[in-house]
């Protein structure tokens, strides 16, 4: 079982839950997310992910990741323009964050995590 953020998979019954919620997918879709998840906050490159899922070591097409990347991300409600799952890296590949992906800043080409202020106290009520 791998469990990273609120996301569980199965790999031996396939199944997928967010929270409490069971979500069905494609065998194809399973099986990306599982390379991306079974290796979370690890750069997953786009060949490595075609050998693994696709079991080729040559492009079927240019999009073929991207159409099954985006069906996966809205079954999985990541917003694919501020994403807190599945995370492009340009020119390097896919990662599944293990954590908020916002809270992180990257200085001088390394991540860093920020620390989130804590929430404001309520302001007391003038009486």
């Amino acid at each position: 079982m791998h469990s990273v953020q609120d996301v569980r998979l199965d790999p031996l019954t396939r199944k997928v839950w967010r929270g409490d919620s069971e979500i069905v997918f494609s065998r194809k879709e399973f099986d990306l997310l599982h390379a991306l998840i079974s290796q979370a906050g690890e750069i997953v490159s786009r060949d490595q992910l075609m050998e693994d899922v696709w079991d080729t070591t040559f492009w079927t097409s240019s999009k073929t990741i991207d159409v099954h990347l985006g069906w996966v991300r809205r079954k999985l409600g990541d917003d694919s323009r501020r994403p807190t799952l599945i995370t492009t890296i340009r020119g390097k590949g896919l990662r599944f964050e293990t954590g908020n992906p916002a809270a992180n800043v990257q200085v001088n080409g390394h991540v860093k995590k920020t620390a989130t202020a804590p929430a404001a106290a309520p302001a007391a009520k003038a009486g």
